[in-house]
């Protein structure tokens, strides 16, 4: 993603430094920026070229985001931080708070927000297309584990040299110390609890966004998880996810429905004989009707077929994006006006995503206090909303 993100940005704005803890992955990208300085460790990076950047791209594993993210924060430098957010749910409050304090021009990597689909999605949403919406299902295919690594589920016994062109302990950040295996490398990591947030972590971010935004979700009351977990060290093969969310305003509560590892909701008895149920998607179960969309809210369709033909499509009112992602956010550090996913918005869609994350560590329903950052029947799972960072680390 890092890759594809510089490749946005150069269209428009100069890349003036590198840092890839794997030497090869850094030497191949810098012959694409030949005028870029390259750097393994980031904090060297921002020690020797901080009155030269102006933002920085964070597009590492999961587990580093915060920390990285912060760091840069405390600069004053812009940010763009791959999705999700951070790897807790207490990371994302606080880079969301300190970003606000001091006016720091933020954007989460969850492109879709950018697109088309989440804001036709949202604006028949808020015209009433379907009536008032009690229950949303979403899913996705996205299974790591299996796709990975099959059965195997615990850490290899094998310990493996570490190879000289990767600073391994860089890698690991602030996760706990493990030792080295290419069996985390080149993305299995997002398979592992202590490096990823498995495939709602993954792909959350991008498929209940239209969800979030649209109906104006906020924190959940509770959510409770089931699963394949038979395994300590790795996600589960397959996970249902259910949040229940108060009223908003005029929006009634909602329970929110999340399948992952290829399970999905029951087919809708109104849903026409032929139309499948894609790979990732979101349905929205209104008063009046249905309306299924894709990943990021695309080819939105109210369903039955019936009240699609007759619906009067309403007049576009949020704003629309006319560039990339990732131009936005650099046109927006020129302009000092947030683009469209800065923490602000991002930061709370973040928790909403990782307390289904967090609800597939515990065998029960997970109350939650949102003010407080607190599990409050499961105190024991503080230490996961919180994490401890390894020594030398910190937020």
């Amino acid at each position: 993603m890092g890759a594809g993100n510089l490749k946005a940005l150069a269209k428009e704005h100069n890349i003036v430094a590198l840092c890839d803890v794997n030497q090869i992955t850094l030497d191949k990208e810098a012959e694409k920026y030949p005028e870029a300085k390259k750097f393994q460790d980031y904090r060297r990076m921002f020690e020797q070229m901080a009155d030269k950047i102006d933002g920085v791209v964070i597009a590492t594993p999961d587990h580093s985001h915060a920390a990285i993210t912060m760091d840069a924060m405390k600069l004053g430098k812009s940010v763009y931080t791959q999705k999700p957010l951070t790897y807790t749910v207490g990371e994302a409050r606080v880079l969301t708070e300190y970003a606000r304090e001091h006016n720091i021009i933020t954007q989460m990597g969850n492109q879709g927000r950018s697109a088309e689909g989440i804001r036709l999605t949202t604006e028949w949403i808020h015209d009433g297309a379907i009536g008032k919406i009690r229950e949303v299902h979403a899913w996705t295919d996205r299974c790591w584990r299996k796709w990975f690594y099959g059965n195997q589920g615990e850490r290899p016994e094998e310990i493996q040299p570490i190879p000289e062109t990767l600073q391994w302990d860089l890698w690991l950040g602030p996760a706990p110390e493990r030792p080295f295996h290419s069996t985390y490398l080149d993305g299995k990591w997002r398979a592992w609890w202590d490096f990823g947030t498995g495939a709602l972590g993954d792909m959350g971010c991008h498929i209940l966004d239209p969800v979030f935004l649209a109906l104006n979700l906020g924190a959940p009351e509770s959510v409770n998880a089931s699963g394949t977990v038979d395994a300590k060290e790795q996600f589960p093969f397959g996970a249902i996810i259910h949040y229940n969310f108060p009223a908003r305003g005029d929006m009634p509560p909602v329970k929110l429905h999340w399948y992952e590892g290829g399970l999905k909701p029951e087919r809708p008895a109104d849903l026409e004989t032929g139309r499948k149920l894609a790979d990732n998607g979101v349905i929205f179960v209104g008063e009046t009707g249905n309306l299924m969309c894709g990943c990021y809210g695309s080819s939105p369709r109210i369903f039955p077929e019936k009240l699609m033909k007759a619906y009067k499509l309403p007049e576009k009112t949020l704003p629309r994006v006319d560039c990339p992602h990732e131009i936005e956010w650099a046109r927006a550090i020129k302009s000092g006006q947030q683009p469209c996913s800065s923490f602000e918005y991002s930061g709370p869609l973040t928790e909403m995503v990782l307390l289904g994350v967090l609800a597939m560590r515990h065998d029960d329903e997970i109350i939650w206090d949102s003010k407080n950052l607190k599990a409050t029947n499961a105190p024991q799972l503080d230490k996961y909303i919180n994490r401890e960072y390894r020594p030398g680390w910190s937020l």
